[in-house]
């Protein structure tokens, strides 16, 4: 499916080319990498497009959004949606922000795109602040725009891709880093708060704030706001593993198979598991396990989400098939571990 943005009401379109920049005084382009995260793109622009006009018409009057590309080809973003570019790379001078959503971490190369390095170092060289949503803060990193600049990466990213990235100042505690003229975020909900960081910059804390109601959060956080993660951290050496451990937290919902975790390693499975034996003294299934039980125990103790919608989330059939792994491992249920608030408790790996 793609969805052309280029497209929307004539008053709307007409009303785009006759806002000047003395008009709309905050214009942001955006740079989407193949297979982008369409969550992080959505939440930024969305926060933009309801500052920019009164109520929920959308008209581009306080903030204009472009996104460009150097070519007119629809742009695949990870869950299969296609974006339509507005135009063609022209001249960035007119944004008052070039914000690139990057893409899809298990497959790296396609972060690097040297049709698209050029361009972000003359935005660099012109002092236009840089964004970067999600992976987005990689791509930047890659053509030379992060050095001596603090970088915020999710969690959920892990040590495991930050080895490609010697230097790299990542920052994994917080939703959004703002450095100079270097802006980043975890990616998700973030990006919304970001974007409404730069609303309030502009245009005010009132629209800023109008903007994420109707989104439905409660109010603006700070970029030094934490980031919801589990508590569980594995230090490891092994490289294998380290790969094996970022897939087993990227696939948390429909678990993978050790075969299959294998097979995206481009090894055997008893080799997997001879590398789990060897650096975690522990098999695969059971470090797997452990990341589900770790973030279901965060679920727990820092959301109010149901017990059937905590297993769902975490890759367990049901509310009482975690409730039995729960128990067993824990020696109380789900509801027991809510209850008593024990969260700082440290637990073994499953056996």
């Amino acid at each position: 499916m793609t969805v052309d943005l280029r497209q929307g009401p004539v008053s709307s379109a007409k009303l785009a080319q006759k806002v000047d920049r003395a008009v709309a005084p905050l214009s942001v382009g955006f740079l989407l990498f193949h297979r982008f995260t369409l969550g992080a793109f959505a939440n930024f622009v969305d926060v933009l497009r309801l500052a920019a006009d009164e109520g929920d018409r959308s008209r581009p009057i306080r903030c204009q959004w472009r996104i460009i590309s150097p070519d007119m080809s629809p742009i695949l973003s990870s869950c299969g949606v296609a974006i339509s570019p507005h135009e063609r790379i022209g001249d960035l001078r007119r944004f008052d922000y070039l914000v690139v959503v990057g893409g899809v971490l298990e497959e790296e190369s396609l972060l690097v795109d040297e049709r698209f390095d050029d361009h972000l170092r003359q935005a660099a060289e012109a002092g236009i602040p840089l964004v970067g949503l999600c992976t987005g803060s990689f791509v930047l990193h890659r053509a030379g725009l992060m050095g001596g600049y603090k970088c915020c990466v999710s969690w959920f990213h892990g040590s495991d891709f930050l080895r490609h990235f010697e230097g790299l100042q990542a920052v994994s505690d917080q939703i959004f880093v703002v450095d100079r003229d270097r802006l980043t975020c975890s990616g998700g909900a973030s990006a919304a708060h970001l974007a409404a960081f730069l609303v309030d910059r502009h245009l005010g804390k009132a629209l800023a704030a109008k903007s994420l109601r109707i989104m439905m959060f409660n109010e603006a956080a700070k970029g030094e706001t934490a980031q919801p993660t589990g508590s569980l951290q594995i230090v490891v050496r092994d490289e294998i593993v380290k790969r094996a451990v970022l897939m087993m937290q990227h696939h948390l919902e429909v678990p993978l198979t050790i075969g299959r975790l294998a097979e995206k390693l481009g090894i055997s499975k008893r080799q997997v598991e001879r590398h789990f034996r060897s650096e975690l003294r522990g098999s695969p299934q059971a470090v797997y396990m452990q990341i589900r039980l770790d973030h279901a125990r965060h679920l727990l103790l820092r959301t109010e989400k149901s017990i059937s919608e905590i297993a769902l989330e975490c890759g367990f059939c049901d509310g009482s098939h975690l409730n039995r792994i729960f128990r067993a491992n824990y020696l109380r249920t789900p509801q027991g571990f809510r209850s008593q608030g024990a969260w700082h408790e440290r637990d073994t790996i499953p056996t």
